[in-house]
């Protein structure tokens, strides 16, 4: 599935009030972020979880961090495309040059 493809589905289960439009994806981005940490956190620790369910846990919780990514960027009205698109030649880029270990966004 192409990414602008997923971005206009995602939006069609979008439900949520005009008022918190933005926000409320961004926050939600930000607990479904959570969840995934939690995840590999409990790994980290030593909890007896089978490596299949981890992954399978994985990548439910990356599906809605897709989600909330895909509907924040329709509030802000960026398409996943050109999104997906200007992050890899951004990552190319500082890979010709040799930065891409290291901090700050204008690297």
């Amino acid at each position: 599935m192409k990414m602008n493809d997923y971005q206009k589905r995602a939006r069609k289960t979008a439900i949520y009030p005009e008022i918190h439009k933005i926000t409320y994806p961004a926050i939600g981005l930000a607990g479904e972020a959570g969840e995934v940490c939690n995840k590999l956190k409990k790994r980290l620790r030593g909890d007896k979880i089978e490596m299949w369910r981890t992954r399978d846990d994985l990548e439910k919780e990356l599906g809605d961090v897709l989600w909330y990514v895909a509907n924040l960027a329709s509030d802000l009205g960026l398409d996943l495309d050109d999104i997906a698109t200007k992050n890899i030649d951004k990552l190319r880029d500082r890979e010709r040059r040799n930065v891409l270990q290291g901090e700050g966004d204008d690297r």
